[in-house]
């Protein structure tokens, strides 16, 4: 996956709360062959049709300049509803690289560090805050997430910390899934193998070791 190091650009606003999955990707676009997730993402709010060709101008992310944001604030209980990890493709695919909120259903936030999109909790009234910010649009549009730093630079310059798993971060910076985790101990199981192997030879016998 792509690494995440310093997220800076647009945020745009959605300030709802228990925005679900099927919300965030509909399920008819995850059953489409030749499905863009970037183009899928919130469908049923940015479009007029099924087919996704007429958009809905009021809708936030059809308006500039939403139509480039890197960073979504929104409302708590951020990705509740179904697990699907199309819901993490679809903010990625339309170039949203992390998403503020009170609190996240605990499966899109796994799925969320296991793709490349960093999800910050942050405290409600901060949320709220921030939000109100970017929605009246007086301090300014852009933010910064600094996960090297672990700070949110909220429209008005205002910077807060939030806290985050060391092992999430660290596979966050690197770029690294959980395969690729486990591949940065590769020398470390070759000679637990090579130990096992003198030890436990019957093992490693045909029909035992694939």
């Amino acid at each position: 996956m792509e690494k995440v190091s310093r997220i800076a650009g647009v945020a745009a606003p959605m300030m709802v709360d228990n925005i679900d999955t099927d919300a965030i990707i509909p399920v008819p676009w995850m059953t489409k062959a030749d499905v863009d997730f970037g183009q899928a993402l919130f469908a049923n709010w940015r479009y007029q049709d099924e087919a996704g060709a007429v958009d809905r101008p009021d809708f936030i992310l059809n308006r500039e300049p939403f139509r480039g944001a890197r960073i979504l604030v929104a409302g708590t209980n951020f990705g509740c509803g179904s697990s699907r990890e199309h819901a993490v493709w679809a903010l990625l695919g339309f170039g949203i690289r992390s998403v503020i909120a009170p609190s996240f259903s605990d499966i899109f936030y796994e799925n969320s560090c296991k793709n490349g999109l960093l999800a910050v909790s942050l405290p409600a009234d901060a949320v709220a805050d921030i939000g109100a910010k970017l929605d009246g649009g007086d301090a300014g549009l852009e933010m910064t997430v600094d996960l090297e730093a672990c700070t949110v630079t909220g429209p008005d310059a205002r910077t807060r910390p939030f806290d985050i798993d060391p092992a999430r971060r660290t596979a966050l910076l690197e770029g690294l899934d959980e395969i690729g985790m486990t591949l940065k101990d590769a020398e470390a199981i070759a000679a637990f193998q090579a130990r096992d192997r003198d030890s436990r030879p019957w093992i490693y016998q045909a029909g035992f070791n694939a």
